[in-house]
Order: C-alpha cells, then structure tokens, then sequence
C-alpha cells in the first residue's frame, strides 16, 4: 500500500503544478519539477520510517524553538532599516540557522520525550536501576540460571512479555525436540525466578510496529537503557550496530576457559579420528576441542599430548596438539654427558684428553 499512497501523492502534486504553473514555462516544465519535489518528499519519507518516532517529534520541537527564537531576534532590530539589505539578509540568516540548529539538537535529544525517561524527571532521586532483558536463546540454553546463581549478573532481569510469547510457541510445537527447548526455557525462568536475591520483573512493553523479535528487544533495550543477555550472534551484531550494549554468554564461557599455551602437556581421551591423516579428535571437560597429529591408532586411550598451537575463533576456542611415542621422545631427549673411565688414582677422566701445554 506504500507505493499506492507514493504514487497518489505525485499525481497530486503534478497536476497541481500543472494548474498554478509555479514556474514561468510551459506545463511540461512544471510537471518535472513537481515529480521532482514528490521524489525527494518520498526519499525523505523512506529514511523517516527508520528513524524513532521520539526524534522526529524531537526535530519538529526544536525546529518550532528556533523560529520562535528567530521571530524575537528579528523583532528585536526594529530599529533598524528594513530596507538595507543587510539587515534582511541577517534576519534571513538567523531563520535559517536557528531552524537548522532547532532540527539538529532536537532528532539527537529526542529520545527525552520517551516516556520512561519524562516519568522519570518527575521520579524521586535514587539509585539507578541497571536493566538485563534476557532474550529466547539464553533462556533455552540455561546457562544464565547459573550465572545468575553466582552473583556476577546485577540488576534487574527483565523478561518481556513477547519472549514469553515466543518460548510458549515453542513449548506448544508439534516437533518434540522444540517442544522440549521450550519446556526448559520456562523451567529455567522458573528457577531464575526463585532464586533469592534476584529481582525478575515481566515487561508488558511491546513494539506493535516491529514484527520481529530480536528488534522489539533492541528497542525495549533502548528505552529501559539496558543490556541484552544472549548467546546468539546475529542478534549481538546487529544490537551493537544500533549502539546497544550486548552480554553474550558464550564470550563469558570463552573467556573463563583455561589458558594453554604452546609446549605444555596434556592429558586428552581421543574419541574419533580427525578430518586429516593420522589425526585423532578429543574434548576438554569444557567442551574444547583438540586436534591431535600421530594419535589416529590411539583412539579409546589416554596419552600425552604437545600443545603445538591454540586458535581462538567466534565458535570457541581450538587446540592442536602433536602425540610423541616414548621411542621419539627418548630421541628428543637431551644428549648424555660425555663418557667418562676410571684410571689409576680413582679419579673418573673424560675420554677425549686435554692436550697438555709443551714446556
């Protein structure tokens, strides 16, 4: 229906153009300088929609400041020759500028005229109430009941109405493995919930114009001016580009897992073959992966492995390591002293004598 609504409005403006002739030419002249007008007007509607309501509101009020503003400075030079094109040219300036300066400071200030944030110049002064809006992805993956458990999440938890709805979708599906994610995701808010010292409040916030999920988080993240808690990675990306603050649970998980550097020892289970030759696959209690060279007939053991590198992907973190037989590494031990025999006094010499100074 846009385009509908796009195209009525061209039509409109040409023929009026055609009618009043704006220009001295001829109708087709004018025409093209309607239709020119109506695709700019269209091109400044499309970048409107993008943008928050708050900010528009905040542009038209500051707009509306300036020529307040500019029709009291130009008041003010009552005095002076009207005539002179000087003083029409300042009064032309400052109508300008101050309307442009009105626009400016009022789009990027605009986001003051949002409720939450009018309620609370009239709110007693106290402490400020940092927000964690959880999202689908975490509640599923449950890993946040512990976190939350620990202490190390502060605030508050908010849990919007929407995400309630979506983790109910999934609990009522036909498919049994999204029926049961959705089980444990409401089990894991009800554990959240009962934990002490946890305060969990449900947002009934909702964003009738945004259809998708993740976006009515991003702006419920930007009224309440919290952080989204999750674990998925597009949703981080995007959120971080609309300059909200993001808690991921897998960069909490990569960052508390040990550190392993170049030339240390392990001990590892090899449980598969890897994807190259002789290659073997084991996993550290936390999940991590282990590549492991020479290890491919040591599959169902336990050996001794040689960290030879460690790469740190967005997925997690990757070891590789290289299997050394026993026979190997006596070879890659350090060489034994040089042999030495007993003489005559007792005393052990080395083999090789020292040539004796001549006299």
């Amino acid at each position: 229906m846009a385009w509908v609504a796009r195209v009525t409005f061209a039509v409109s403006v040409a023929g009026a153009a055609a009618i009043l002739r704006p220009l001295p030419f001829g109708i087709a002249a004018n025409v093209v300088f309607a239709l020119t007008l109506a695709t700019v007007v269209s091109l400044c509607e499309v970048k409107l929609r993008e943008t928050a309501i708050t900010r528009v509101l905040g542009a038209l009020l500051g707009c509306g400041i300036g020529l307040l503003v500019a029709r009291a400075l130009a008041a003010g030079l009552f005095w002076a020759n009207v005539a002179d094109g000087r003083v029409a040219f300042l009064e032309a300036f400052l109508l300008i500028a101050l309307a442009y300066l009105g626009v400016v400071i009022g789009a990027r200030q605009g986001e003051w005229l949002e409720p939450v944030r009018l309620a609370g110049l009239f709110r007693a002064v106290g402490p400020e109430r940092r927000y964690k809006i959880l999202d689908t992805s975490v509640i599923i993956d449950g890993r946040i009941a512990d976190v939350c458990e620990t202490g190390f999440i502060d605030g508050t938890i908010v849990i919007p109405q929407f995400v309630l709805k979506e983790l109910q979708l999934v609990a009522d599906s036909s498919d049994s493995l999204k029926r049961n994610r959705g089980r444990r995701g409401l089990d894991i808010l009800q554990k959240i919930k009962k934990m002490s010292g946890i305060e969990v409040t449900i947002s009934d916030v909702d964003f009738p114009g945004l259809h998708e999920v993740d976006l009515k988080l991003i702006e419920l993240a930007r009224t309440l001016q919290g952080k989204i808690v999750t674990n998925d990675l597009n949703l981080n990306k995007v959120a971080q580009l609309r300059g909200v603050d993001v808690l991921n649970v897998n960069d909490l998980a990569n960052s508390l897992k040990p550190v392993v550097l170049p030339g240390e020892i392990m001990k590892v289970f090899i449980i598969k073959e890897g994807k190259e030759y002789n290659q073997g696959v084991a996993y550290l209690d936390d999940g991590t992966m282990v590549v492991v060279d020479n290890a491919r007939r040591m599959i169902s053991k336990t050996i001794d492995v040689v960290v030879t590198s460690v790469l740190q992907t967005t997925a997690g973190k990757m070891i590789f390591g290289r299997y050394i037989e026993s026979g190997m590494a006596a070879q890659a031990a350090p060489a034994a002293p040089p042999e030495t025999r007993e003489e005559g006094g007792g005393r052990a010499r080395p083999t090789q004598q020292t040539p004796q100074p001549q006299t």
